[in-house]
């Protein structure tokens, strides 16, 4: 069996693509003073955090940043952020992660968010492998990959370094 190892985004690609998304949220925003960037521990907070950098320099928007603890193995099992849930009440909050794989990460996630009153809920990923099992999307993608289940996306964030990779 031909093991695949191929770079699908590189450095550059990955920066072009946290600016345009980082524009789009801005854009969905532009009325808020606040967002929240709620990344999912590990590469979710990594890409929260560039996305974060961008923006405070493209916005006069607030960004406050969140990291959403979950076990991506174990999804089921308790959630919980780095802050408390009245600092995101009734404000605009966009949940990162590096990878759409399944949709179990983001919809346990957005269960999270579901039990304080929002005023908008986005989600935002680097890569979107359309292999759903639950009726969840990216309403920010950086590129939308079309690949057999058994094949994994790596991504690696540094710098101009980084890169997502088919493995």
């Amino acid at each position: 069996m031909n093991t695949i190892n191929h770079t699908i985004l590189n450095g550059s690609q990955i920066t072009q693509i946290i600016k345009r998304i980082a524009y789009q949220i801005y854009e969905s925003n532009s009325n808020e003073k606040e967002i929240i960037l709620a990344g999912i521990q590990g590469n979710g907070m990594i890409f929260a955090q560039l996305l974060a950098k961008v923006l405070k320099s493209i916005s006069p928007l607030e960004i406050q940043l969140c990291q959403v603890l979950i076990n991506k193995k174990k999804p089921l099992g308790t959630v919980s952020t780095s802050i408390d849930a009245l600092s995101y009440q009734n404000k605009s909050i966009v949940l990162v992660d590096d990878v759409l794989n399944s949709g179990s990460t983001l919809i346990y996630g957005i269960k999270h968010f579901l039990d304080v009153p929002l005023k908008q809920f986005k989600t935002a990923v680097l890569v979107n492998r359309n292999h759903k099992k639950y009726p969840v999307k990216a309403d920010f993608k950086g590129i939308s990959l079309s690949t057999s289940i058994k094949e994994h996306v790596e991504v690696e964030f540094n710098g101009s370094l980084s890169y997502a990779k088919l493995i």
